[in-house]
């Protein structure tokens, strides 16, 4: 008979040596001038003008590790700092990523996590260019991501205006949909599933819109109302959405929503983590892009089909 050796845990391999494995061979993109190992890492822009975000993701709140690979966690918090690079109409070239775990969580897991982050960082071409490591009661994951303009200005929120159309790309709803599935143990749905473990921003979609002229951008993480709501309140406009334009997000979720037992309106209006990218144009929508709605004059709101949304608006953190 043989003795299995028990995993190897961050406490027993230490800081430093974990961290080497993190780092061992991984390949930076050109814009990285110096990576890990020193005080501070080097990344080049090219105007001078770097677009900067940072988003924590704490076990237990933002993910859960008894349905979610490392992997998948990894993936996850590097696509929805991304999805902030690309709502500002830039494009993510390196994130920098601190991380707190018990001391006897298996080392094996936080390569897999880093696995994960760099998988979905290549998607991108950019690379993960330093960070810390940490001792926490549960897992807690801080990225700060970095991004190129390319020498365009910034979509802000604050730029809709009275007639430009609002228009949507990638999937609104499939999130919730997924969250609702898991926590309610519903099997099948497995898209659905999948896609709140692991979001699909459209990545290079946000230069996209900057280039086609938006007046205004953001990213669905909170809830298509809500974060429309930001747009409508930093621009002094209000929004009106159309039903009939969000029917090719409602219908794919009515027979999970039947299983669920809730409205799928209240998953599309109302749930975030798509991180798709919604944009106000003055103009023609850029080609794959959905027009959803219109701007209005003021005052500072959202509506749905002309009437104020008295379903679930979108995410709070308290």
């Amino acid at each position: 008979m043989t003795s299995e050796q028990p995993p190897e845990t961050l406490a027993g391999v230490g800081e430093f040596a974990v961290i080497d494995r993190l780092v061992a061979g991984r390949q930076q993109p050109d814009v990285v001038a110096l990576g890990p190992g020193d005080d501070a890492a080097v990344v080049r822009v090219s105007d001078g003008a770097t677009v900067v975000s940072t988003d924590m993701l704490v076990e237990g709140s933002h993910f859960r590790l008894d349905w979610s690979t490392p992997h998948d966690v990894g993936r996850k918090a590097i696509a929805q700092n991304a999805a902030d690079i690309e709502a500002m109409g830039a494009t993510a070239t390196a994130f920098v990523v601190a991380f707190g775990a018990g001391g006897d969580t298996p080392a094996a897991q936080v390569v897999e996590l880093a696995d994960g982050l760099w998988y979905e960082a290549r998607l991108l071409g950019a690379g993960i260019v330093g960070g810390d490591l940490v001792t926490a009661p549960q897992w807690v994951i801080s990225v700060t991501a970095l991004g190129d303009l390319g020498g365009r200005e910034a979509v802000r929120l604050d730029g809709a205006r009275p007639g430009d159309r609002v228009a949507i790309i990638g999937d609104v709803g499939w999130s919730a949909a997924g969250y609702a599935l898991l926590r309610n143990d519903i099997d099948g749905f497995d898209t659905l599933r999948r896609r709140h473990l692991v979001p699909k921003p459209p990545y290079g979609q946000g230069r996209v819109a900057s280039e086609a002229g938006a007046t205004s951008m953001t990213d669905v993480s909170d809830g298509l109302v809500a974060d429309l709501g930001h747009i409508a309140r930093a621009s002094e406009v209000g929004i009106d959405l159309s039903t009939d334009s969000l029917r090719a997000d409602h219908d794919p979720l009515t027979e999970a929503a039947a299983a669920a037992a809730t409205d799928p309106w209240g998953w599309v209006l109302g749930g975030g983590e798509d991180h798709s990218l919604v944009a106000t144009f003055p103009g023609a929508v850029p080609a794959g892009w959905r027009a959803i709605g219109r701007v209005l004059d003021g005052p500072s709101r959202v509506l749905v089909d002309g009437e104020q949304w008295r379903g679930h608006a979108g995410w709070q953190s308290f």
